[in-house]
């Protein structure tokens, strides 16, 4: 997907460095690494063992050893402690038999090793394949088979998700290495795996490639599809235009408390190891929690998307006031839509500082908005990043004019390789070397875009994405079912909540309670239903298709309908 002229090639990487010597001059860097030293990162981040990041990371263990890298529960880890746990941890995935472009399985909650393994495996060009905490046996199986992982690193508190992953005989699954973040009963913890392997620099030769990731995205008519990146193809243009907008310094103490299978959140995580900042990663997001945590932890900096800062918004203007936020220097809204009047409450409290990143697993950063454009231009989500190019195609493949509405069609460097597997999807979606995940937008007569809606029915709750297919086939596995149609309606809190409707088997009678605890077992908890309404039969069209836009229309006509059920 990614493939052009040299000429543009040259211009590209002309244009990246110069963002990098902006970068390096203002957050200090330059103080820090000589001209001598950048040149020996460079080179080592071109060559094994320590490719990309991990030469970056070495650099900073050299030079200042005991400065601060990493802040998880109790683990305290210095740049010289966690270079030492990366070299520990790249052995031992050598004698696993792990090399240049395997896949290993990172089903994880927040936690320093995350970060561990994607340095140990972009060391070795081998491929993290992010698996969402929330999701169950089900799903998790299908990412596994799909992707061909050869080893799988999981939260200990999984265990009995992982335990059902290996004892199903159908589908059957391959009994990969497993290894746990803690002890548990019949896996090889982390700790020990690390421990195992040496603590000098691994040796240079293994295979080729930077390594890249995997991340899953919900499809619309059947499984999630792999999103392939490769980091040696990938280009940084637009994160280097975002990073140069940002007020960043080599002090930068980061808050991590979005989920890390994510994209976003990795994006922003590793700029700050590269500058030789301190990430702290929190496991859960808790408002006053998060509060107390930018004040004890002297917080420069976070990624959040927008349910998070409603929920901070929410809390107790005492407890808001209470606690010391002067060290916060910017926020990141990302993810979902972000509302005007949220954006107001943040710059209302804690001044100019937030900031709002539109992109998407297969396009990477598209576009930013500063601090105040979200408020001056509601529901804007800012102009272009870096190299990226955007069209808005109307229905007939031609470009829309300013101020309507068309399909977004983005092309960057940052574009994924395609969907692991399904060429055809990656075709479906893509238009002159253009690529287009189904959203619709406009752009003002400055240059500004604006989300519209989406032309598939996929749901935005609390940042992240869901496709109601998956939920409307698990309820229609419910004996007491006919049929059902999930659709997303506006929410304050989440942005979007998710309403099914329900035709129950004729002489069945089951509860909304019932149903969304059904969905619950089988699929991971974001994607119940926060409501679930019964009907006599759901409105189609001549062709048979369920018609989803007379439901969000009878939603909205009909506020409190009596058969509601909000569990």
């Amino acid at each position: 997907m990614k493939r052009g002229a040299p000429q543009a090639l040259a211009r590209r990487l002309l244009s990246d460095a110069r963002s990098v010597l902006r970068i390096y001059r203002s957050t200090e860097l330059a103080g820090a690494f000589g001209a001598r030293d950048l040149a020996r990162i460079a080179r080592d981040a071109l060559s094994t063992p320590r490719r990309g990041g991990l030469a970056v990371v070495h650099a900073h263990a050299l030079a200042e050893p005991s400065r601060p890298a990493l802040v998880a529960g109790t683990a305290r880890l210095s740049y010289g402690e966690l270079d030492e746990r990366v070299n520990r941890l790249t052995h031992a995935l050598v004698a696993l038999g792990i090399d240049a472009g395997d896949r290993v399985g990172l089903y994880l909650k927040n936690g320093h090793e995350f970060f561990e393994l994607h340095l140990a495996l972009s060391s070795l060009g081998a491929v993290g394949v992010h698996l969402g905490h929330r999701l169950k046996a089900d799903e998790v199986v299908h990412i596994l088979g799909d992707a061909g992982t050869k080893a799988l690193f999981f939260d200990a508190e999984l265990s009995d998700v992982v335990d059902e992953v290996f004892s199903r005989p159908s589908p059957p699954m391959p009994r990969v290495r497993a290894i746990a973040t803690s002890p548990a009963a019949g896996y090889e913890s982390y700790e020990a795996f690390l421990a195992a392997g040496r603590s000098e620099a691994p040796h240079p030769g293994r295979g080729e490639g930077w390594g890249g990731v995997m991340l899953y995205t919900s499809g619309t008519t059947g499984r999630g599809k792999g999103a392939r990146r490769e980091f040696a193809s990938m280009g940084l243009s637009p994160v280097l235009s975002l990073l140069s907008r940002l007020p960043l310094r080599r002090d930068e103490r980061h808050l991590v408390v979005c989920p890390l299978y994510h994209a976003l959140p990795v994006i922003f995580a590793a700029p700050i190891l590269a500058l030789g900042g301190c990430l702290v990663v929190t496991k859960h997001f808790d408002a006053g929690a998060v509060l107390a945590t930018i004040a004890e932890e002297r917080i420069t900096s976070s990624l959040v998307v927008p349910t998070m800062l409603s929920r901070l918004l929410a809390l107790p203007a005492a407890t808001r006031f209470h606690q010391d936020t002067s060290t916060l220097r910017w926020l990141m809204s990302g993810a979902a839509p972000l509302p005007a009047e949220v954006a107001r409450g943040i710059e209302d409290w804690l001044g100019p500082i937030l900031y709002n990143v539109y992109g998407a697993t297969e396009t990477g950063l598209v576009t930013l908005a500063g601090p105040g454009e979200h408020t001056a231009r509601p529901g804007t989500i800012g102009r272009p990043l870096g190299d990226n190019e955007l069209r808005l195609l109307g229905l007939d493949g031609t470009e829309v004019s300013t101020g309507e509405v068309g399909e977004l069609y983005v092309k960057n460097g940052m574009l994924m390789d395609g969907y692991h597997g399904d060429p055809s999807a990656t075709r479906a979606a893509s238009r002159d070397g253009f690529f287009s995940v189904g959203d619709l937008a406009s752009r003002d007569a400055d240059g500004y875009y604006y989300l519209a809606d989406r032309k598939t029915d996929l749901v935005i709750s609390g940042g992240v994405n869901i496709y109601p297919w998956e939920i409307e086939q698990r309820l229609h596995a419910h004996p007491d079912v006919f049929e059902a149609a999930v659709v997303g309606v506006p929410d304050a809190e989440w942005g979007e909540s998710l309403v099914a409707w329900v035709v129950p088997r004729l002489g069945a009678h089951p509860t909304a309670e019932a149903l969304t605890e059904f969905v619950r077992a089988g699929l991971a908890d974001y994607k119940r239903p926060r409501s679930v309404l019964f009907v006599d039969a759901l409105p189609r069209s001549p062709t048979g298709k369920v018609l989803k836009r007379e439901l969000r229309a009878r939603w909205a006509s009909e506020p409190a309908p009596a058969n509601r059920s909000i569990p």
